[in-house]
């Protein structure tokens, strides 16, 4: 892809290519796709033999359903991420976030 790689240019990227298909089977099947990969992710994570292609792959596939279903149901998903995280974290307004309940 050249170009820009903004998370508003692979959403409308991920719209172009799968848009009509994701329309037709709304967002109940779209939802079903878009757990199956985070399962797929999840899979990743619990291998005794780590595979950075693979697990890159599995992340690339989960926010393309992320996008999809997004723009099912109409919401631009950078502007909505900007919007709750862009001025740090959303309860405590601090970058880092200060928050107890996010203490390690």
């Amino acid at each position: 892809m050249s170009g820009s790689r903004s998370i508003e240019d692979f959403q409308r990227r991920i719209e172009e290519i799968y848009g009509a298909r994701d329309r037709a089977r709304g967002v109940a099947g779209t939802y079903m796709w878009f757990m199956e990969e985070v399962g797929e992710l999840a899979r990743c994570f619990n291998s005794p033999a780590p595979n950075r292609t693979e697990e890159a792959r599995e992340f690339a596939d989960c926010l393309a359903w992320l996008a999809t279903l997004a723009s099912l149901r109409g919401i631009d998903l950078a502007a909505a991420a900007w919007e709750k995280y862009g001025a740090g974290c959303p309860r405590c307004a601090s970058s880092p976030c200060r928050c107890a309940h996010r203490a390690p």
